[in-house]
């Protein structure tokens, strides 16, 4: 049976080498409902992970894609709760939330930090998704990833590439879900790059 999902992960080239990388599509090739495709993208040039995300996305021909950081990982049952809640609330774009793990797979404390498990998508008032997303391939496309300004907060945070990508979706019209229910892996490893390429990780060539 075919998913119709194609699954991009941006890589900075640290992360190939210290077997993050492999940890993600391993992840993916353990999937309860695999993807048709898998496109993998290493910034060699570090444009950062937008400019790369973005070469991985115009590459996808399937109707839906995924999205995951080189660094975290997929929980098996991921794709198959985001593409079930797709086709139950008629969405055009899906998240769910994570478990904060430590770089050795052990769970970290605090696991809510921004509070918003559970909290319905509200267009009115949107709160930080993350890129961990599934989305309808023709809407991402026209949205695509944007480095965004350097004073783009949200929430007093830096809003990055994943959050414009988000109410770029919303304001194009797409129908956004949270789906309440914990499927991936976010990693806090102390070399985060929050999708720059002059921070944490990413300044390892």
């Amino acid at each position: 049976m075919t998913s119709d999902i194609t699954v991009v992960i941006p890589a900075h080239p640290h992360r190939v080498r210290n077997g993050m990388l492999a940890r993600a599509v391993e992840s993916i090739e353990q999937q309860r409902l695999l993807p048709d495709e898998l496109v993998i993208e290493v910034d060699k040039e570090g444009l950062g992970a937008a400019a790369t995300r973005q070469r991985g996305l115009e590459k996808v021909t399937t109707e839906w894609v995924a999205f995951l950081d080189s660094d975290d990982w997929m929980y098996p049952e991921h794709l198959k709760v985001l593409a079930a809640g797709a086709k139950v609330h008629r969405a055009d774009y899906l998240f769910s939330y994570y478990m904060v793990h430590r770089r050795d797979g052990t769970p970290w404390p605090e696991n809510d930090p921004l509070g918003h498990f559970g909290k319905p998508w509200n267009p009115a008032a949107p709160h930080q998704t993350t890129i961990t997303t599934l989305v309808r391939t023709d809407i991402a496309q026209a949205v695509g990833f944007h480095e965004p300004p350097e004073n783009s907060t949200v929430g007093g945070h830096r809003g990055g590439e994943d959050w414009h990508f988000t109410i770029g979706c919303r304001d194009a019209g797409a129908s956004i879900v949270h789906i309440p229910r914990r499927t991936w892996a976010w990693v806090h490893h102390g070399l985060n790059s929050s999708g720059l390429p002059n921070q944490g990780d990413a300044r390892i060539r």
